[in-house]
């Protein structure tokens, strides 16, 4: 890539990361083979949740060591953010590159599965925690999401304002309505988005 394209290229690198984490639903990231550079850093910093098989071989931050560069894609902001200042500047660093088990450890990654003879364990585990959110209020999901996205960029009096504020929209929906009646006849919820 010449000079003249990196910064084009990054910038519309950033542009689809920060379009993906602003889905209003949650987004899983499953890393079922080896992801290093910008890639990982779209799962890092694009997607709520990761797994990981323990095969999988993570570089999130290999920039400094490949390509003599910074990670560009948003990793120097949203990996700190993630497992913390010490340990990202440690993987920014030296460039290591982890195993699934490693990348668990540290919290890059939610979970990590066994990798199975089809490569597609972290596909599968990934699969199944979207089951479990799936029958969850689609409202109060997205709702969390925003709150907890855009509380954690602000101070806590403010991170609270905005809890409130997506609190206060989840009140008046059907799905509030449908999900205490549901509690009340111990019945399992049916909830549409209203």
């Amino acid at each position: 890539m010449s000079v003249e394209d990196v910064g084009p290229f990054v910038s519309k690198l950033r542009a689809m990361v920060a379009e993906i984490q602003n889905l209003p639903m949650p987004t899983i990231a499953a890393l079922d083979g080896t992801a290093v550079g910008g890639g990982l850093e779209m799962a890092l910093d694009g997607c709520d949740m990761r797994i990981a098989a323990d095969t999988d071989q993570d570089g999130p931050v290999v920039e400094t060591k490949i390509w003599q560069l910074i990670p560009g894609g948003g990793g120097t902001q949203n990996l700190p953010r993630l497992i913390g200042k010490a340990k990202a500047k440690e993987l920014i660093f030296t460039g290591r590159v982890l195993d699934g088990v490693q990348a668990h450890s540290v919290g890059l990654v939610n979970d990590v599965v066994e990798q199975n003879r089809d490569g597609d364990a972290a596909y599968r585990r990934a699969v199944q925690l979207a089951c479990e959110i799936l029958p969850q209020g689609p409202v109060a999901v997205r709702m969390a999401k925003l709150a907890i996205d855009k509380g954690l960029e602000v101070d806590l009096s403010t991170g609270l304002a905005i809890e409130q504020a997506c609190y206060a929209q989840v009140i008046p929906t059907k799905d509030r309505v449908e999900g205490l009646s549901a509690f009340k006849e111990k019945r399992p919820p049916v909830y549409k988005g209203e």
